[in-house]
């Protein structure tokens, strides 16, 4: 991802060398201007020479919208990084946000710009062939830089551009109908329908019909003729998903179609002939379905001419920290407000195997976005089954001997805890420490509240809501006694 072209508007000297600094160190080659002239010899010829725009305060030389207005006339397609100093220098107008990927504040932080630059990369990415953007919604399971994902990207780019037809294999919430509509959306039938079908979610009896259509008559209820999935994908692309829940009788049927591209509606003898690329899906492992008898193996080789499997999210842990990023701004975009999570609890989300995926992940960040809004999320608020048990037991340790550091009758409590040399955050190590001290006060008063407040020298009642607060409530044999 690093290595390109980036072009710095900045009128500022300090402002603009603190951003050129920071680019060089992310190994990006910065190139500076000094006035919207200057910008003809960057942008639009050639194409894709800069890789980015980081536009800041315009000075003298007008207003940063009217800067972004000569940019996107040199370069409709240009993804263009607004940088903000809290100082001032730029008033924000509902044009210049319309109008740039994301925004980015000054001084510059190391987590905060590799998530811009993941999704300036995801944008670059998947601009359609003729240079115009395309809904970044529609990509985010692929985000990530971890082998896996980048041999999907690979694949994808290597059988977009053909009609061969696809079969994405992979666990259930692995992103297979992202990777299917990323296909889609790279071929030359991008401009044409994508349909989508669930083989699973309709009943065998009415998939036919879903299919194919049906005429007027045809059977009880239909009222009227209708078309199906494969004449409103016609000149496009027919995703089946869920293709191995398909019932035999229909799979015989489909691999008629799929040989002779050809069908009729239910009801009806007239043949009809449609030009469409099959993308179909599964979470079954067909090869074992075929030996057992529940899929048919012509129809196997039919739709496995090139094939695609989605990692599961296990095999991919090094895309964490940038999955969380992004499923966070769509919270925050949501209206669910943005969160943060700490070192321990992104590295206790490591430690879980993720049975279901990305969908899983995507369910918990909204989940946390909405008990925590606008809040730090560390490992104990996270539900119990993410707690990584070796963390969970690391961090009593830890405490427990801070916890005795600082106990009455030592002489020199500062001669057993050191500031780390990086610094500390104060807020939620002190949170960590009431958190643990808390807890292990409950568990030596089998969890009667009036005993443990004893023991830490504060009222029943102040304890109660401070349990409330911190999550604490006994699992096992019910709620602590009061």
């Amino acid at each position: 991802m690093s290595g390109g072209k980036v072009l710095v508007y900045e009128q500022h000297p300090v402002t603009r060398n603190h951003i050129c600094s920071i680019m060089e160190f992310l190994e990006y080659e910065p190139v500076t201007v000094e006035g919207p002239e200057a910008l003809n010899e960057h942008l639009g010829n050639p194409p894709d020479a800069i890789w980015m725009v980081l536009l800041g305060g315009a000075g003298a030389n007008g207003s940063a919208v009217e800067v972004l207005r000569k940019i996107r006339s040199l370069d409709p397609h240009i993804p263009v990084v607004l940088v903000l100093d809290p100082k001032g220098g730029i008033k924000l107008t509902a044009e210049l946000e319309a109008g740039v990927i994301d925004m980015v504040e000054m001084p510059l932080r190391a987590r905060r710009v590799n998530s811009v630059l993941q999704k300036v990369q995801t944008f670059r990415e998947n601009r359609h062939q003729n240079g115009s953007p395309r809904n970044l919604e529609l990509f985010r399971n692929l985000v990530g830089s971890s082998k896996g994902i980048q041999r999907v990207r690979k694949m994808i780019e290597m059988v977009a551009s053909s009609d061969a037809n696809v079969l994405i294999t992979g666990e259930s919430g692995t992103g297979k109908e992202v990777v299917a509509r990323h296909i889609h959306y790279h071929s030359a039938r991008r401009n044409k329908p994508f349909v989508p079908v669930n083989c699973g979610a309709i009943p065998p009896d009415l998939l036919e019909s879903e299919l194919f259509g049906h005429e007027k008559g045809a059977f009880t209820g239909a009222i009227t003729a209708r078309q199906g999935r494969f004449e409103m994908a016609d000149g496009g692309t027919l995703f089946l998903d869920e293709i191995g829940d398909m019932s035999l009788n229909m799979q015989v049927k489909l691999l008629r179609v799929l040989q002779e591209r050809t069908f009729e509606r239910v009801g009806s003898n007239k043949s009809i002939t449609v030009n469409v690329r099959i993308i179909a899906a599964t979470h079954v492992n067909l090869e074992k379905a075929i030996e057992s008898g529940r899929f048919r193996e012509d129809l196997f080789y039919r739709l496995n001419v090139f094939p695609i499997e989605t990692p599961p999210l296990r095999d991919r842990v090094e895309d964490l920290p940038l999955l969380v990023n992004d499923l966070i701004e769509r919270s925050a975009h949501e209206g669910h407000g943005s969160l943060r999570l700490t070192p321990t609890a992104m590295q206790s989300l490591g430690h879980y195997k993720w049975p279901g995926n990305v969908r899983e992940l995507a369910n918990l960040i909204e989940r946390l976005s909405i008990l925590y809004p606008n809040g730090v999320v560390d490992l104990h608020d996270l539900p119990e089954k993410y707690q990584a048990t070796e963390l969970v037991a690391k961090a009593a340790t830890e405490v427990a001997a801070e916890a005795a550091a600082v106990a009455p009758g030592v002489a020199d409590p500062g001669q057993f805890i050191r500031l780390p040399r990086g610094g500390i955050d104060l807020k939620e190590h002190l949170t960590s420490l009431e958190y643990n001290l808390i807890l292990q006060a409950l568990q030596e008063s089998n969890w009667v509240v009036a005993h443990a407040a004893k023991r830490l020298m504060m009222g029943r009642t102040t304890l109660v809501e401070k349990m409330r607060k911190l999550g604490l409530q006994r699992d096992e044999e019910g709620a602590a006694g009061i």
